[in-house]
């Protein structure tokens, strides 16, 4: 399975409008609907995800199985409004690796949100589960058993299959957003979007890769749900 990492440099006052008149910037100004819908717009179903919007200087990293060839074909066939918010003029991508030996460590950082499903079928708060279900501990609510009770989501979403084992990670920041989605009904067949609040984690630290076909599936399916709205990119570095 071969993977790429793609970049771009969406111009910050380009996208902020496009998302205003399209109706898909989030309240509290996330932008993860709109490059759902621009990148699902410019290259079709196989859009690139999982990935993350690093802000204006660093742009919007994915990955990706298509090449960087298929990746400027698809692009070029873009509306020239979605071309100019997403800034394609100056895509870039790159052969990210795909096989991985087991032991190796590397350093990571992800954006996730923490989130099980209830018995009702609804999305709950990790956190606000297992302190209404009485598994927090002690010092439930505090800071502290958020981020324990986070990392160990964290750390059974990595191990499945075998594929990487957390050695150490801190909650780098933490906030609620809401994730924007769009309804299937509406009026005159329009889709209405609408909004539900979660919690929204970055994770850094270290892991150590275990079965190296899980760890690349892993990597191009991402880290828990909300993968197609900017959550789930596990970024990777030298340690």
């Amino acid at each position: 399975m071969s993977l790429h990492l793609l970049r771009l440099q969406p111009p910050p006052a380009v996208l902020t409008a496009w998302a205003t008149r399209h109706g898909v910037l989030s309240p509290d100004g996330d932008y993860g609907y709109a490059f759902h819908a621009l990148l699902r717009a410019a290259f079709g179903e196989r859009s690139p995800k999982p990935f993350r919007y690093l802000g204006e200087r660093q742009g919007l990293l994915a990955y990706t199985p298509q090449s960087l060839e298929t990746l400027r074909q698809n692009a070029a066939l873009a509306a020239p409004d979605v071309a100019r918010a997403l800034g394609l003029d100056e895509l870039d991508a790159r052969r990210f690796p795909s096989d991985w030996a087991t032991g190796r460590e590397v350093g990571f950082e992800v954006r996730v949100r923490p989130v099980i499903r209830a018995t009702d079928g609804r999305e709950r708060d990790a956190f606000l589960h297992a302190v209404e279900s009485g598994a927090s501990g002690d010092d439930a609510g505090g800071p502290a058993q958020r981020e324990r009770i986070y990392l160990d989501w964290l750390t059974r979403q990595l191990a499945v299959d075998g594929a990487a084992q957390i050695l150490d990670a801190r909650l780098q920041a933490f906030r609620l957003t809401r994730v924007l989605r769009k309804d299937n009904g509406g009026e005159n067949g329009k889709r209405k979007a609408s909004g539900s609040s979660g919690p929204d984690a970055v994770f850094q630290g270290r892991l150590r890769v275990g079965a190296g076909a899980a760890f690349a599936r892993l990597l191009a399916r991402g880290v828990g749900r909300h993968r197609a709205f900017g959550f789930g990119m596990l970024l990777l570095r030298p340690c």
